[in-house]
């Protein structure tokens, strides 16, 4: 793994990092003594989300040019691991507080009930609807014409990226439910079919491309096929196991029931 210090990426990233930073660190010094360890528990969260999209977009680039499974490890890196982690840091109320007061009550006005934005981002983010945008997203970019684009021109592999991350982000967000809670959040059956469908739709694509007799895209390197197999098996058993804990994780919350913590 080479890194390639692009500037395109390193400075959102690196500004995205210095945000949050500053956001947390004021909320933070507002919050009660009694909130301070599920804030840490945030930031840590938040760092490692960061960190997985820096290995994905600046570590893993030069090898996913040259072959598929660094490729399909940055989609899934993006995908499934650094858009959840972040989501589940609850990011928000932190970048928020980065703002000055009146860019926050400016974006607070766009979130309340009945704004345009909160009711658009409640209609991308209901599940069925959610679950299609991630399922054409994922397809889409691995046709072969499209995928074969993408190594070629720069900025469209860049697109690729950015549409990656937005497609997980609209996925990932009812399961989390960060804020701003726009709607009321799925029930846990609804979670659980909705992860387990999301689970066989990669994983039919993962064993699309493991089991294809001939490569599919425009790779020189190593053994094209086996490479290409071998990504595809990352898909299916990686992917499928990162759904599978989240429905894990959903059916644990409902056993383990709502939890009161008493407050001093």
């Amino acid at each position: 793994m080479a890194w390639r210090w692009r500037p395109e990426v390193t400075l959102p990233l690196t500004i995205a990092l210095l945000v949050y930073a500053l956001g947390w660190t004021r909320l933070a010094l507002r919050s009660p003594a009694r909130r301070r360890t599920a804030l840490v528990a945030r930031l840590a969260l938040s760092l490692a989300g960061l960190v997985l999209a820096a290995v994905a977009l600046l570590g893993l680039h030069d090898a996913a040019h040259e072959r598929f499974l660094p490729h399909m490890a940055q989609h899934l890196l993006l995908m499934m691991a650094a858009v959840p982690l972040l989501l589940l840091a609850d990011p928000l109320p932190a970048a928020l507080w980065a703002l000055p007061a009146f860019a926050r009550k400016r974006i607070g006005l766009r979130l309340t009930e009945g704004a345009y934005a909160r009711s658009a981002w409640r209609a991308l983010t209901r599940l069925p609807v959610a679950w299609l945008v991630y399922a054409l997203v994922l397809w889409l970019w691995h046709l072969p014409v499209a995928y074969d684009a993408a190594l070629t021109i720069g900025w469209l592999h860049d697109l690729e990226h950015v549409s990656f991350v937005a497609a997980a982000v609209v996925f990932w967000w009812p399961v989390i439910a960060p804020a701003p809670r726009v709607a009321a959040p799925p029930s846990p059956v609804a979670r659980v079919v909705y992860l387990v469908l999301a689970a066989f739709s990669g994983g039919a694509l993962g064993v699309l491309l493991a089991a294809s007799p001939a490569p599919l895209y425009a790779y020189a390197a190593g053994d094209p096929l086996a490479d290409q197999a071998w990504g595809g098996v990352l898909m299916w058993a990686v992917g499928g196991a990162i759904d599978m804990a989240a429905v894990l994780a959903v059916v644990a919350r409902v056993v383990g029931g709502p939890r009161r913590v008493p407050v001093p």
